[in-house]
């Protein structure tokens, strides 16, 4: 059955400088207003305990504009300057709901120059894009059609460190899923970037790696420049490239990797991995940064919701790697440089594989009668947490073996 989701088409443009210059000035009354809000409702709670929302900072942003200090908020388009009052709602809606920190300040260096414009402040006609406040179109490199008769309901304008400029354009469209059976096991790791319960090991491109030795040069010629000099502005943008060309390569390995496995399995078990912990390993912080893990993660978890599969995710103290996969029994802690052991009943895993098996029959174990997601709180040291299943949303895992 065909499901109607919202997905955005991201392409590259190339603005004129009249383009380019009114973006950046639109970024930058973005940034302004966001923070001006965040100070006004952080002042509202400290001082008075009083909680402030949307429509009270639609007000302030009205009487900002009537100064003489801040009426170049009127030379820009208005609709990005109340995306920002409503994107910055939704941080604290996050924030009140314990699901995220507390919200904090846009900085002109470090955060994304981005602006949302929705369907009031663009002008969609004929496969061309015209934003508020400009005579002439995008040029927009068209790398893929979008969908058939599709208008575009959001846009986002963006440009990343390197200087490129992109535009998302997000779209109702519709995705038919493929008729797939069976279910897979997925271990994340370094030495492979995932292990399949299949025996099937995906290798770790590590593209980091494979630029380090040209970004640890451009970084020392930066380090060399003088701050504020045009030559620091131009190391600056050659390290950014870098960066970008990694990213770029990494992405798009991880939706080729992403789209086969969720249009090959119905299901699809994985391990809830902390990596903000992990990365605390300074050995290791680098090579499992390369490795994306989170991202890896994200794509299946839309991507299943998309073509109706299941994902599973499996309770990180569930010892995928110290337990048989033949037997049930339970090894004691190894090192990481163990890749292979024995069992006492003659079985002879491989790290990996041995770990994607007893993830998969975790899964199997939750469609078949399911548990509670938390960890058990029992004296056993057998007692084991398991499973719970994201799309669709269910509290289960595996019994206590």
């Amino acid at each position: 059955m065909s499901r109607a989701v919202k997905r955005a088409f991201k392409y590259r443009f190339y603005p004129t400088g009249e383009q380019a210059a009114q973006l950046s000035r639109t970024f930058g009354c973005v940034r302004l207003v966001y923070n001006m809000a965040l100070q006004a409702r952080t002042e509202a709670w400290t001082q008075r305990r009083e909680r402030i929302g949307y429509n009270a900072t639609s007000a302030l942003l009205t009487g900002w504009k009537k100064t003489d200090d801040l009426a170049f908020l009127n030379e820009v388009s208005c609709v990005p300057l109340q995306q920002a009052l409503r994107h910055l709602q939704t941080a604290y809606t996050n924030f009140w709901a314990r699901r995220a920190k507390h919200p904090t300040y846009k900085s002109k260096r470090r955060s994304r120059r981005s602006a949302e414009y929705t369907a009031s402040a663009f002008r969609w006609r004929e496969g061309t894009l015209t934003l508020a406040k400009m005579s002439r179109p995008l040029d927009i490199v068209w790398s893929r059609p979008l969908p058939a008769g599709c208008t575009p309901s959001t846009v986002t304008v963006s440009q990343d460190p390197a200087g490129r400029w992109f535009v998302s354009l997000l779209c109702q469209d519709t995705v038919t899923p493929t008729p797939a059976a069976g279910m897979v096991g997925i271990d994340a790791g370094l030495e492979s970037l995932l292990t399949l319960s299949t025996g099937e090991k995906v290798t770790n491109p590590r593209h980091e790696r494979a630029d380090r030795r040209r970004l640890a040069r451009a970084q020392r010629d930066l380090a060399r420049k003088q701050k504020g000099s045009a030559n620091r502005a131009k190391a600056r943008l050659k390290v950014a490239r870098i960066h970008a060309r990694i990213a770029d390569r990494r992405r798009d390995h991880l939706h080729q990797l992403t789209t086969r496995l969720v249009r090959e399995n119905q299901a699809i078990v994985i391990e809830d991995l902390a990596v903000a912990n992990m990365v605390k390993n300074h050995r290791l912080a680098r090579a499992i940064g390369d490795a994306a893990w989170r991202q890896l993660r994200t794509m299946l978890e839309y991507k299943t919701a998309w073509h109706g599969r299941a994902l599973i995710v499996v309770d990180r103290r569930f010892p995928s790697t110290r337990l048989c996969s033949t037997c049930g029994a339970l090894a004691e802690r190894m090192a990481l440089g163990v890749r292979s052991w024995t069992c006492p009943c003659g079985a002879v895993h491989d790290r990996d594989v041995n770990a994607a098996r007893n993830l998969l029959a975790a899964g199997l174990a939750v469609t078949a009668c399911g548990d509670d997601v938390r960890p058990q709180r029992g004296t056993s040291r057998t007692g084991r947490s398991s499973a719970k299943q994201e799309t669709p949303r269910a509290t289960t895992g595996i019994p206590v073996l």
